[in-house]
């Protein structure tokens, strides 16, 4: 049987999303825990990775395992989420049909990047501060020339693994939030250091580094050096994997952040 499992996690004390060696992941300590709740062989795939300190509020996996006689859903759960550390909480698990693919059927995805305008020691995990404030219409005029289908090569990571860096971009912009500002882009993929370098890239614009129109002029080049260096991780979370209706049935997802991202 294969499962759709929905998780959040607060990525500050792990080395990403993707197992590897001699450094602690998401997907490391899940598999782990799910092995040993389910005494089989667990392997399970992300929705996609997130670097080094990123946050998820919702992420997706998937996993094939057979539950053991008189184990159900609901008690997998709750075992698993007592195995885990701390940093993870599983929200959701339901079965879905057996070509259902947690990175692959997916439609869209969503990330939110955090900024705070006012000093807030209890943020300071999950929020970039600001000691100014940007301009931000500056910022949202160049934020709407990301919309629509675009290459996205000057805002992805020099040895990312993409065969390609077409994106297409269905929404991008700046919300005030109480104490600061969120950024949030909604796309239909994202290439490796995406989010982080366009949100750098945003600042520069509302610092008055960069006007709107030299944001679009880099992002045309195609040149990944003319773009400014990623905002820091620690802001940055995964917050909506979406997928077609039929493949999550009635499953009831979660809404709102955890509260580690509140």
């Amino acid at each position: 049987m294969r499962y759709f499992l929905h998780l959040a996690y607060d990525g500050s004390a792990f080395h990403g999303w993707q197992i590897q060696p001699g450094v602690i992941t998401v997907q490391q300590e899940l598999d782990r825990c799910l092995s040993q709740v389910l005494r089989q062989p667990v392997y399970c795939l992300g929705s996609g990775r997130t670097d080094s300190g990123v946050h998820a509020s919702h992420q997706v996996a998937h996993f094939d395992a057979d539950l053991p006689p008189g184990l159900d859903e609901a008690t997998l759960l709750y075992r698993l989420n007592r195995a885990l550390p701390g940093g993870i909480r599983c929200q959701v698990l339901h079965p879905v049909p057996p070509e259902a693919h947690a990175r692959f059927s997916a439609t869209a995805r969503t990330y939110e990047y955090h900024v705070r305008l006012t000093p807030d020691p209890f943020a300071a995990s999950f929020s970039l501060y600001l000691d100014r404030a940007p301009d931000v219409a500056a910022m949202n005029e160049a934020a709407a020339l990301l919309l629509g289908t675009h290459d996205f090569t000057s805002f992805s990571k020099v040895k990312g693994a993409e065969k390609h860096y077409i994106c297409t971009c269905f929404e991008a912009g700046w919300h005030p939030e109480s104490g600061g500002l969120v950024f949030r882009i909604r796309a239909n993929r994202f290439v490796r250091g995406m989010v982080r370098l366009v949100v750098g890239t945003l600042l520069s614009v509302g610092r008055g580094k960069l006007t709107p129109e030299e944001f679009g002029e880099i992002f045309r080049s195609l040149n990944r050096v003319h773009a400014s260096g990623a905002a820091l991780a620690n802001g940055l979370f995964l917050c909506r994997v979406e997928y077609p209706a039929e493949m999550l049935g009635d499953a009831a997802l979660p809404t709102g952040l955890p509260y580690f991202a509140k």
